[in-house]
């Protein structure tokens, strides 16, 4: 976009709108115009591409005719650049689309996950897709038009493009309504109209949210089971993962050995791997408070309340939260919490980063912390991963994990190839897989009633039909975002306590769980008993009799 000698007192208001508005369709909309030229209907009609880039740009001019007022025209076109350029940049790079899930997304990341964005060619498209057309909006000079000219000018224009815009969406609608319903995300790509929408909607939807009083749930919960010495009560270890997909976990069936624990484990008996698991959403920022909740994927929006911690809390038994992530969303608030690297130090960290192979012994020390009096009812830590959060996969494991090689070790992915990536990411699995493996292994010395589940937040696209990460709309993100691993070992003292057999459970691995059966599967585990606690949603409640041993058609336990 250069500045051109269109009049020797500067631009007219109108034709400079009408450079913006065409900079918008063009640059600004890369990957829409990408995507539709690669859909079969783009092919069996040619004129839909031009098309629908003419009723961009007529939306455009008359949204600009509107609104591009002198006080507030220079900021307004100058975020409208931002929105567009940086929206563009990652929808390109990441194959994402931009919602009001993605912009929590960003509001709500730290400095951890935007280093790991920061990236030469993102600096590139700040540079060329953002500073130099802002500069040029800013500084190209305009003349001067009185009010009520440009008042029947800018009314004519408005009228002008409503009426093309009218007669292409008359002369093309099945063809576009064709486009549209069979490519829901399309919806989502449209620059700058995507990003302000989502703006708006994550804008309201969190202040409306703040605004309410947070609810209390657990009031008459109680721990049923019978206390015990504080050093030989129960402990619960949560693990909540980050990132990982289930089609990537060796134990779950995928081709590579990236779960070598786990698969040994498994083979014993000694765990149960629940293979058709899906999450509540498709990012930290949703699963994350989701998962704990007693409302469900069902209850995104609704009331503003406690969670399944609080729960626990309340019936008195000993909780923590251990964070290697971005935070916990909100759900640890009101129990003790404590960051790993507060815990750790640099020595072993890297930044603001820790390697999970810390987070057992961090359980452990944190165990022996909790107050004396709770833990005799029980402990509940949980353990929020690192994982294999992206795009820096390679970042996520140590050397000695690293079998799959060689591995995408850059934060650009699409520059690499799509093995490159699966390799790095693999990797990443046998981490987890090495952490859980040792987790299991340390509260198995304690001979206690012991523990350990674990399930990813969400999962990830790593390259399939050009999309990385996650955080895609539900209705239209693929089935990797969706479906993650879960894993559940119980101790022989944990078994008896509960009267839950493993062979039970494994009967009941590959039924359709998701993570709204968290909340009444934990409770159920801490042996917490209330109102607000569902034992038909408790995974483990049809493993509590024999009866309901011989329904899902296993043996009893001897």
């Amino acid at each position: 976009m250069t500045t051109t000698a269109a009049h020797s007192q500067g631009w007219h208001p109108l034709a400079k709108d009408a450079v913006l508005a065409a900079w918008l369709v063009v640059a600004g909309n890369l990957p829409l115009w990408l995507t539709v030229s690669r859909l079969p209907e783009a092919a069996a009609s040619p004129l839909m591409l031009p098309a629908l880039a003419l009723f961009l740009l007529c939306a455009l001019l008359a949204s600009f005719g509107l609104l591009m007022w002198r006080p507030w025209r220079r900021v307004l076109g100058a975020a409208l650049i931002a929105l567009a350029g940086m929206g563009s940049y990652f929808m390109w790079t990441y194959g994402i689309v931009i919602d009001p899930g993605m912009v929590a997304n960003v509001f709500h990341t730290d400095a951890v996950e935007a280093a790991g964005l920061f990236t030469l060619p993102l600096v590139l498209a700040v540079v060329l897709g953002v500073a130099l057309p802002v500069i040029w909006w800013w500084r190209a000079p305009v003349r001067t038009v009185r009010w009520t000219r440009q008042l029947w000018q800018r009314g004519l224009v408005v009228l002008l493009a409503l009426l093309v815009a009218a007669g292409l969406l008359f002369a093309t609608f099945q063809d576009l309504a064709s486009l549209m319903r069979n490519n829901k995300s399309l919806r989502y790509m449209v620059n700058p109209y995507n990003s302000v929408y989502a703006l708006v909607r994550q804008g309201v939807s969190e202040s409306a949210h703040a605004a309410q009083p947070l609810q209390a749930i657990g009031l008459d919960a109680r721990a049923a089971g019978t206390a015990m010495a504080a050093d030989a009560a129960p402990v619960i270890v949560l693990v909540v993962g980050e990132t990982a997909r289930a089609d990537n976990f060796g134990v779950g069936g995928y081709a590579r050995d990236t779960t070598p624990r786990l698969s040994a484990l498994s083979a014993s008996g000694d765990i149960t791997y629940f293979s058709q698991v899906h999450s509540c959403g498709t990012s930290t920022q949703v699963s994350v408070p989701c998962m704990f909740s007693r409302l469900g994927r069902a209850g995104l929006d609704g009331p503003r309340e406690e969670n399944v911690l609080d729960l626990l809390q309340r019936a008195g038994l000993a909780v923590a939260w251990i964070d290697n992530q971005s935070g916990c969303k909100g759900v640890c608030d009101r129990v003790p919490n404590e960051r790993a690297m507060d815990a750790v130090g640099q020595g072993v960290c890297q930044g603001e980063a820790c390697p999970d192979a810390v987070l057992p012994e961090l359980a452990l020390k944190r165990l022996a912390t909790l107050d004396a009096q709770r833990r005799t009812l029980g402990s509940v830590i949980v353990l929020h991963q690192m994982g294999n959060h992206g795009p820096a996969y390679f970042e996520r494991s140590q050397k000695s994990h690293k079998v799959f090689l060689p591995e995408c070790e850059t934060n650009t992915l699409s520059s690499c190839d799509e093995q490159r990536i699966v390799n790095a990411y693999d990797n990443g699995i046998r981490e987890t897989d090495a952490m859980l493996g040792e987790l299991i292994d340390r509260l198995a010395a304690l001979q206690r009633p012991a523990a350990v589940l674990y399930v990813s937040d969400h999962g990830e696209s790593l390259g399939e039909n050009g999309l990385f990460l996650h955080g895609m709309p539900w209705s239209v993100a693929p089935e990797v975002q969706k479906h993650v691993p879960m894993v559940m070992w119980l101790s022989p003292a944990m078994q008896a306590r509960l009267q839950v057999h493993n062979d039970c459970l494994r009967g009941l691995a590959a039924k359709p769980w998701s993570h709204d059966n968290l909340f009444h599967t934990l409770a159920g585990l801490a042996q917490v008993e209330g109102k607000d606690v569902n034992p038909a949603q408790d995974i483990l409640a049809a493993c509590a009799s024999a009866d309901s041993v011989a329904r899902v058609g296993v043996r009893s336990p001897q």
